[in-house]
């Protein structure tokens, strides 16, 4: 039997204009190459056309290093990119995963320093004078967890809607609500005591990384991770700007890619941020990144989903972490079955994620006890 521990394989794809990920032509290479099912995966196909008909996604499914299926609706084209929404928040993690690999190795400019307990506020003079005084002790560790303590969706502030008066920015720092009438000025928590979903806090990671960087995220990610990777068409909105503060890269959302190049991504996660010979991401950041990083949410590590209870995907490995975004976007990544699913599109806003990823992983062939 094959070892599939994922430190054994040594494809790397290279980028779709050079050919792209190596695939497999038909069921006999699925069940010997991929040991997958082929009757069992068309069968999940039919089943997402006839739930999830009405919405554009793609779905590409790569095993052992080769891509076994994709699926796209007709309306989607291989290169088709879709924002991620959410997903987002995971390039923002791993941007600040090479950040505080370099704060370590004193590689940043003008020799600033930052780690995971640096408090937040004094890296963002925007933010100052400080809306609620319990604002000076959240740390990065806090925002990268979902545990700063400012509000989020439990609180009812969703997203980040702005009315023409007010810039996200601003709104995140507290200084006015957005659209809804909605603050962030004061925490829903003391620091470090609460977990909330919550995109104005994420947004303080922008802010903070232009200013210890001196560069935006999406440049600095491009140069690291994006090129060497083979990743050639993605897009990263910004937000702000226009006599509010920034603009900046938007760290909470507007990731624009394809499924492919989505998987790629994930592909990288998978081999613990080594790409062809580089440690591209630390792994002490991926190590600590994807598994649970408090127990308020135990499915929630470092702006990545983790599995490390068993509780976020039941009868799916524990080693198992995903990116997730609004509208069904995401790309898991499943170390021990050497697996990355990537999903992207227009929706559905509302679906069963425990049926997708079990009708994907039931396809792979078990080994008879």
């Amino acid at each position: 039997m094959r070892d599939k521990s994922p430190e054994t394989v040594q494809y790397y794809p290279p980028p779709e204009s050079r050919g792209g990920w190596r695939w497999l032509k038909g069921p006999q290479e699925i069940r010997s190459l991929a040991e997958m099912d082929p009757e069992k995966l068309d069968l999940f196909r039919r089943s997402q056309e006839l739930l999830l008909g009405g919405d554009s996604w793609s779905i590409v499914i790569i095993r052992h290093g080769y891509l076994v299926k994709e699926f796209y609706t007709f309306n989607v084209l291989v290169p088709t990119r879709f924002d991620i929404w959410s997903g987002t928040k995971s390039f923002t993690g791993t941007a600040w995963g090479l950040l505080l690999d370099d704060g370590r190795h004193n590689k940043l400019p003008q020799g600033s320093e930052i780690d995971l307990d640096s408090p937040a506020y004094a890296h963002i003079p925007e933010g100052h004078p400080l809306t609620d005084p319990r604002k000076e002790r959240i740390t990065v560790r806090h925002l990268l967890t979902m545990t700063s303590g400012i509000p989020g969706e439990r609180a009812g502030v969703m997203g980040m809607p702005t009315d023409s008066g007010c810039g996200p920015f601003e709104h995140a720092l507290g200084r006015c609500p957005n659209r809804y009438g909605m603050w962030a000025d004061k925490l829903s928590a003391e620091p470090g005591s609460d977990w909330d979903y919550s995109d104005p806090a994420i947004s303080h990671l922008s802010l903070l990384f232009s200013k210890i960087a001196k560069e935006e995220m999406s440049e600095y990610l491009g140069e690291r991770v994006f090129v060497p990777i083979g990743i050639e068409n993605l897009s990263w909105d910004v937000q702000g700007g226009s006599g509010f503060i920034g603009p900046h890269t938007n760290a909470h959302t507007g990731v624009h890619i394809s499924a492919r190049e989505l998987a790629r991504f994930g592909y990288l996660m998978l081999h613990k941020g080594m790409w062809n010979g580089r440690q591209l991401i630390p792994q002490w950041w991926m190590e600590m990144a994807t598994r649970k990083s408090q127990d308020m949410n135990p499915s929630y590590g470092l702006t990545w989903w983790v599995n490390t209870d068993g509780i976020r995907w039941p009868g799916i490995p524990t080693d198992a972490f995903a990116l997730s975004g609004y509208r069904s976007n995401r790309c898991y990544i499943i170390p021990s079955f050497d697996m990355v699913v990537a999903r992207v599109g227009s929706g559905p806003p509302i679906w069963d994620e425990g049926d997708f990823i079990e009708g994907i992983v039931s396809a792979i062939i078990r080994e008879k006890s």
